[in-house]
């Protein structure tokens, strides 16, 4: 009998136990995904302006153009599929470090490297003539994409910039030269168009240490380590992504990604005890609660 009540009892434990690890990963996913809509949101406000929840259960970004984006196609991808044919959650998926480096990032930690053209189409310009009427002239006398506050944001980063070149030698040297913003041109190696093809941006003084197809990973360690550790938060401050925290390391690279910095503001500590699926996000950002209750509703 004594034998028979072990059994059950563990038979019993083993049942909950699975049963509650199947619903904190259903309840990871669906906050996490929450989470991602809400940074959406907020980080392209006015072109993101609603979602739907289909019969099949697939959640959609839908655009201020109508154009429907699918949040996750569930379809199992490598990283080089994820890079090439994106959802939007594998976008979001890799958290974006906010704290100094001191070596390249480990094999596929690209955070911000993977883009949703869908959504870039729409904010800054669906082809060379749309995204050539939004160009801008910053402070530094190159030009910026003037939507989604990206040019404004560009100028913030160039006024930090130079207050820091003033008392860091390093930071000047990393700076200066810009080497440039806007360029209409594919990825090397690829048939997708650059970020500098929409003018979110932007690479400083170049070395030859910078980039992962000319340099060595050594070579990439060298330049993470003699490269201030200043400068990039001065940009990251202001929304860009730094290319250095890339395991495809692009060191002279900063992109104007207000999705990936914001998420790893408000979501990026996961140590942090949290009552609601949305704590982190400041409540003074307009129309905060009109996005919670549209996102809670699916």
């Amino acid at each position: 009998m004594k034998k028979k009540v072990i059994c059950y009892a563990l038979i019993i434990f083993n049942i909950l136990s699975f049963t509650g690890k199947v619903y904190g990963a259903e309840d990871n996913y669906d906050i996490t995904m929450k989470r991602d809509l809400l940074i959406l949101s907020i980080a392209y406000p006015g072109y993101i302006v609603d979602f739907e929840k289909n019969d099949n259960g697939n959640i959609y970004v839908i655009m201020k153009s109508g154009q429907k984006h699918i949040y996750d196609d569930k379809r199992k991808k490598t990283f080089e599929e994820k890079f090439a044919n994106p959802d939007i959650q594998d976008v979001m998926e890799q958290i974006y470090p906010l704290e100094s480096i001191d070596k390249i990032m480990d094999k596929n930690i690209d955070p911000g490297r993977i883009r949703h053209y869908g959504i870039l189409n729409e904010v800054y310009g669906k082809n060379r003539g749309e995204i050539e009427k939004n160009l801008k002239a910053t402070t530094e006398g190159v030009t910026f994409n003037n939507k989604n506050g990206a040019v404004e944001q560009l100028n913030k980063a160039f006024k930090g910039a130079r207050e820091l070149c003033k008392r860091e030698g390093k930071a000047a040297a990393c700076f200066y030269p810009i080497n440039g913003t806007y360029n209409y041109r594919v990825i090397s190696g690829t048939g997708m168009l650059s970020p500098h093809a929409y003018a979110i941006a932007i690479d400083l003084n170049r070395n030859n240490k910078d980039y992962w197809k000319w340099a060595t990973l050594e070579q990439g360690n060298e330049r993470i380590r003699e490269y201030s550790k200043e400068l990039p938060k001065v940009f990251e401050e202001n929304n860009f992504v730094w290319g250095g925290k890339w395991s495809h390391f692009d060191i002279l690279h900063y992109e104007y990604r207000p999705e990936i910095i914001l998420k790893a503001k408000y979501f990026g500590d996961e140590s942090k005890e949290r009552e609601h699926w949305y704590d982190g996000v400041p409540k003074d950002i307009e129309n905060l609660q009109e996005y919670i209750e549209k996102i809670d509703k699916l």
